[in-house]
């Protein structure tokens, strides 16, 4: 039995899925389009940025045509993210039938911001697939006239798709402060499950209310893996506990490689991460830059067993801030091909960033931004749930 079988209980993972490994872009839009097509009972479409551009507009229309057909359709769209869609856009959709709330922060106004994220990009359909991941619905993360951006999401059919419609449905419920009832969803009279076998659990990280499941994913990860763990994060920025845990597996002999953002679109995260890269170094841990586009996957595996993808980044926001969502798959074939995907990116579209390389180009005045970038970023982090708004002048 592996060590993760045996750290892994059983109890806490549904047996009867099918999932599959879906590439940002094109596969992932026409893919979420399909699911959303053939619901026939209801939809909770859960995301952080909606923008009403090309491909805003394309689910858009997609998800009121479903409306018309009678499926019920619930939308929760993070209230800072998201504000750029129009008020007669939201008008159309309730219009049309569809369920929609904003995830309210603490308080706001005009010129700021306070409360936590819904970080979620989760589609379910009828209570029987979903797609969960860390792609937003906007154009960068599509193939249209650029490459999209680098980024994965989890298509699961089955009883795991029951769990995140639970999650998706607290969620809906807890988006107005004061609700006193639970909402009544319809959902199908019949759950159809897959005939093959794949252990796939949800997992919720909401630090406010206490939960800490992806967290603890990745703790657990790291103290039970043998010989290899490979990471993939966008803004890898990760706090004294996870940093605790890579050092220890590092040091048990566990080959860990960390694939980071070589284009970033936030340059003070990229260069506060490349502040840590020399604590990275020290603790024999290989970092490789993604260099084709911007890289905002959150996607992780070990042993070529377990796998771990969904909206969580390795930073402070995610593990205090945010409210996340992943999926956690205990299967050795499906961990196998994901981890097959990954190295085929390091060889093919990184570059590795080494010791000696590193030494030999960053300047003394480099460094010194780095560490400025690095301390600022800190500030932020603990100032995390403050976001503030331009003037419009």
């Amino acid at each position: 039995m592996s060590s993760f079988s045996k750290h892994n209980s059983v109890f806490n993972y549904t047996m009867h899925n099918k999932v599959t490994l879906v590439r940002g872009g094109k596969q992932y839009f026409d893919l979420l389009e399909h699911i959303i097509n053939r619901a026939h009972t209801i939809i909770h479409l859960q995301m952080y940025i909606f923008n009403e551009d090309e491909t805003g507009n394309r689910f858009i229309n997609a998800l009121l045509k479903a409306a018309g057909k009678g499926v019920q359709v619930f939308i929760v769209l993070d209230g800072y993210a998201s504000r750029n869609i129009s008020k007669a856009c939201i008008d159309s959709l309730k219009s049309a039938g569809i369920h929609f709330r904003w995830f309210n922060p603490i308080f706001k106004s005009r010129y700021f911001y306070f409360g936590r994220r819904l970080h979620h990009k989760v589609v379910v359909a009828d209570a029987f697939t979903g797609l969960v991941g860390g792609v937003n619905i906007t154009n960068r993360y599509n193939d249209l006239d650029e490459p999209a951006w680098l980024d994965w999401a989890l298509h699961v059919q089955g009883e795991a798709s029951f769990n995140l419609n639970k999650i998706c449905a607290d969620i809906w419920d807890k988006s107005m402060w004061g609700r006193r009832f639970r909402t009544r969803f319809i959902l199908p009279e019949k759950f159809f499950i897959p005939n093959e076998t794949c252990m796939i659990r949800a997992r919720v990280n909401d630090w406010v209310r206490g939960k800490k499941q992806v967290s603890k994913t990745y703790t657990d990860m790291l103290k039970q893996a043998q010989y290899s763990v490979t990471i993939m994060s966008s803004y890898f920025l990760p706090g004294a506990l996870i940093k605790k845990h890579l050092s220890a597996a590092a040091r048990r002999g566990v080959k860990i490689k960390v694939i980071a953002a070589g284009i970033s679109d936030v340059q003070l995260a990229k260069q506060a991460e490349r502040y840590i890269y020399r604590w990275l170094f020290k603790n024999n841990i290989e970092i490789y830059e993604y260099k084709k586009t911007v890289l905002h996957g959150k996607l992780s595996t070990a042993d070529k067993k377990f796998v771990t993808a969904g909206s969580y980044n390795l930073n402070n926001i995610s593990a205090y801030a945010s409210i996340e969502l992943n999926l956690d798959v205990l299967d050795a074939p499906f961990a196998k091909k994901t981890e097959t995907i990954l190295q085929k990116i390091i060889r093919e579209d990184c570059i590795q960033i080494t010791e000696a390389e590193y030494d030999g180009k960053v300047t003394f005045f480099m460094r010194a931004w780095q560490r400025i970038c690095f301390d600022t970023y800190r500030i932020i982090l603990y100032l995390f749930t403050f976001y503030f708004k331009r003037r419009h002048g």
